[in-house]
């Protein structure tokens, strides 16, 4: 089974949003050398517990301080950007760190409703054009794209093309993805919808693309890893509240036990198998939100230890 990381680069505590950036580093080098297969940042405007803005800025600084762990956004937000010019970025990423990049997009605004009007304009309209948004995407990414009968490039070219996924948490999401011959991320930790509900739509209705010749999906979840339970449920249950909004009920969800899997490295790893067969899938990306970074690299640590070195 494969693990990547996905990383919100949240600030904790009093700290700045330069030494989150910093941790995100460290994460990301821990991470290579624990053998996790990707690592991921996402995309927040004017969150002041989200520090990244631009992941491939940060991802072009992971990059050079990294050797093999492949670098990916989770997501990129298409709705805000013309297609060229992320494909542009992602092309100069994948020219700087050949056979290392993921363009994993998505369709949220990733902040208020007027930080989406300040960044883009009419964000619902934006939305509605995303099927546009994707063909440009995917055709630039294959070299034919044209504008009004002209070709257009994104330049620079790169030796190996960016694995392009679109990242969601339900059907219409997934819709896209198989329209378009992109892999499939299932944002489960974020979902009220099951896996199951959604998985098997992306993949009946899968279309090969040159980019993506058949079906790739990988669930996104939740995991906090302690050396014992109670200790586990306890950086749970301080990590609880960066994921509830202002005027969240306190009432379980019915999938809680999916998205986010809490207890020891062994009770983690049994779960996470499970879900691998009932998913049908060989790979989560993992997001571990304990505001603590050391206790947080080492849930990390602690699952990777029980996967590869028992």
């Amino acid at each position: 089974m494969k693990l990547s990381v996905l990383d919100l680069v949240p600030v904790f505590g009093g700290a700045d949003a330069s030494y989150a950036l910093g941790q995100a580093l460290e994460l990301a080098q821990a991470a290579e050398r624990l053998g996790y297969t990707r690592y991921w940042v996402a995309e927040h405007h004017d969150m002041p517990g989200l520090a990244c803005t631009s992941p491939e800025v940060l991802l072009a600084h992971i990059g050079a301080r990294t050797e093999r762990i492949r670098l990916g956004s989770g997501a990129l937000l298409l709705p805000h950007y013309k297609p060229l010019k992320v494909v542009e970025s992602f092309h100069m990423l994948a020219s700087l760190y050949p056979g290392r990049v993921d363009l994993g997009l998505g369709r949220a605004p990733g902040g208020s409703a007027h930080v989406s009007m300040a960044l883009s304009g009419n964000f619902l309209e934006n939305v509605r054009k995303l099927p546009e948004s994707l063909r440009g995407i995917t055709e630039l990414l294959q070299g034919n794209y044209e504008w009004e009968g002209e070709p257009v490039t994104a330049r620079p070219t790169p030796p190996v093309t960016p694995e392009p996924w679109m990242l969601g948490t339900n059907r219409k999401s997934a819709a896209y993805a198989a329209e378009f011959g992109t892999g499939y991320v299932f944002g489960q930790f974020m979902s009220d919808l099951a896996g199951e509900d959604v998985l098997p739509a992306y993949r009946e209705a899968f279309v090969p693309s040159r980019l993506c010749p058949e079906p790739r999906a990988i669930v996104a979840l939740g995991v906090v890893c302690a050396d014992t339970e109670d200790e586990a449920k306890q950086l749970a249950g301080a990590g609880d509240a960066l994921f509830r909004n202002e005027g969240d009920t306190l009432e379980p969800s019915p999938l809680a036990d999916r998205k986010l899997l809490v207890g020891t490295p062994n009770e983690v790893k049994a779960r996470l198998e499970q879900l691998s067969l009932l998913y049908g899938v060989d790979e989560f990306i993992i997001v571990t939100m304990i505001p603590d970074y050391r206790k947080r690299l080492r849930s990390y640590e602690l699952l990777a230890e029980a996967f590869w070195n028992a």
